[in-house]
């Protein structure tokens, strides 16, 4: 009769577990591995290419939820959002690998890049760039972003991440280079596209989502049931056997 009782127990407090496996039966139907020629296909027929960062397991399962979403950024973006820190230049390689770790693990089909480029305005280098400003506005400016192109493609980056620069000049790196570039619009934050993030906001992003007020709602919800003892981890018939056993 104890054993009995203790299995019962134990099915109840798996009901009121608050963290349990993930159901596979319910994921979307899988999409075919996003690959470099799939994404040179992409750029040959004109297709923008979407990229949205992710920082952990959710975040990359939620981005592997959307057939439209090509690749995953585990970007340095991961400083502010997620660690807290003041500047991206605060962050460690070890930060980045923890990170990387969760997000490959929950990644299914999208594109976790090997080593993508990245000219024009680079954030990690603001302070010798007189702060964040428009890269590439004076002819000998434009050509040396156009030439840090050139030559991060003969490295071998697969693609390159063209920032800030004059929508001319953009357009003249993409018809130069062979490989992919991804242009700011084409990529966001994850918190910028739902909506959660408070700092500072660039001029080209874009909400696509209020879930700043759903998750204050949701918090302060919870909190109260808690205050209400709305909470019951065992059900009234569960707990009268329990006393019952015991008492035996």
């Amino acid at each position: 009769m104890f054993v009995q009782t203790r299995i019962s127990l134990l099915q109840a407090q798996r009901r009121y577990m608050s963290v349990r496996p993930s159901a596979e039966h319910n994921a979307i139907p899988p999409r075919k591995k996003v690959t470099l020629q799939a994404l040179q296909n992409l750029r040959s027929t004109g297709t923008p290419i979407t990229m949205l960062t992710a920082y952990d397991y959710p975040t990359a399962r939620a981005c592997s939820s959307d057939p439209l979403i090509d690749i995953t950024l585990v970007g340095d973006s991961l400083a502010q959002v997620c660690l807290g820190y003041a500047s991206t230049t605060q962050l460690t390689l070890s930060d980045m690998i923890h990170h990387a770790a969760a997000v490959r693990r929950g990644t299914t089909t999208r594109f976790l890049y090997p080593v993508m480029g990245h000219v024009g305005l680079l954030p990690q280098r603001h302070a010798a760039m007189s702060g964040y400003k428009v890269q590439g506005r004076s002819a000998a400016g434009a050509k040396a972003v156009l030439d840090d192109a050139l030559a991060l493609q003969e490295a071998g980056a697969f693609s390159v991440v063209v920032e800030a620069v004059p929508k001319e000049l953009g357009q003249y790196i993409t018809e130069a280079l062979t490989v992919p570039t991804i242009g700011l619009v084409q990529v966001l934050v994850w918190d910028d596209v739902i909506g959660t993030w408070s700092g500072h906001k660039a001029k080209f992003v874009r909400h696509f989502g209020d879930l700043r007020s759903a998750r204050a709602d949701a918090v302060h919800g919870y909190a109260e049931a808690v205050r209400a003892e709305h909470f019951r981890i065992l059900q009234a018939k569960e707990w009268e056997a329990f006393l019952k056993e015991v008492k035996a």
